[in-house]
């Protein structure tokens, strides 16, 4: 589980096609010490679960030493989210699971994406950005204006709903820390309904 806070921006520095291009096998540079990742973990990424398989320090002392580790990215990954788009060079918001006595600071998220939103629109505001974003109608039931979303890893407030379309507000420091920063029109993204609204439907539809 994790909290849609993210810790680091990772980098895709190798990537490598395997079983028929049903399976990549990506190395992702980060700030993160190696010594806490262990094999097995798993690791947030544009937020998407990834389990690591293998890690390691690059380069050469101090500032210019980096972090790696592996994950592969399945055939049901590639063809729900996008890490079809990937590749090397691609920066990835990261975040590590969440332990037992952690600061909850974002909502519960499962680290599964469910589908893909599109980027309509990009706004610069004086004190905030404000993006809006469309998906398909299926997730767009589960998007209510001040519910929780989480999008490509980050934890993030419904500003407006209208129909399959809605809007979130990103302040500065949000802009800085994660790659939203980057976003722009045309941009597909990875979309994470909330878990509650989720279960919440699943109930009334069983009455």
């Amino acid at each position: 589980m994790f909290t849609g806070i993210v810790t680091d921006i990772g980098e895709i520095v190798s990537f490598t096609p395997t079983a028929q291009g049903q399976l990549h096998r990506l190395r992702i540079a980060c700030r993160y010490d190696q010594g806490t990742i262990a094999d097995g973990a798993s690791i947030a990424c544009n937020g998407v679960c990834l389990t690591v398989v293998g890690s390691g320090v690059e380069g050469g002392k101090g500032s210019a030493q980096r972090t790696w580790f592996d994950v592969d990215t399945a055939a049901e990954t590639l063809a729900l989210t996008t890490a079809k788009h990937w590749r090397v060079g691609t920066k990835l918001n990261l975040e590590r699971a969440l332990k037992i006595g952690d600061e909850l600071g974002g909502h519960i998220v499962a680290g599964h994406a469910d589908g893909i939103a599109t980027l309509l629109s990009r706004e610069d505001l004086p004190d905030m950005a404000r993006f809006v974003l469309s998906t398909t109608r299926e997730l767009a039931r589960f998007i209510a204006t001040k519910g929780s979303i989480t999008l490509d890893g980050v934890s993030l407030t419904v500003n407006t709903v209208k129909d399959v379309s809605f809007a979130v507000l990103i302040i500065p420091h949000t802009l800085t820390v994660t790659t939203i920063g980057d976003w722009k029109a045309g941009d597909e993204v990875n979309i994470e309904v909330d878990l509650m609204a989720r279960y919440a439907a699943r109930l009334t539809e069983m009455k």
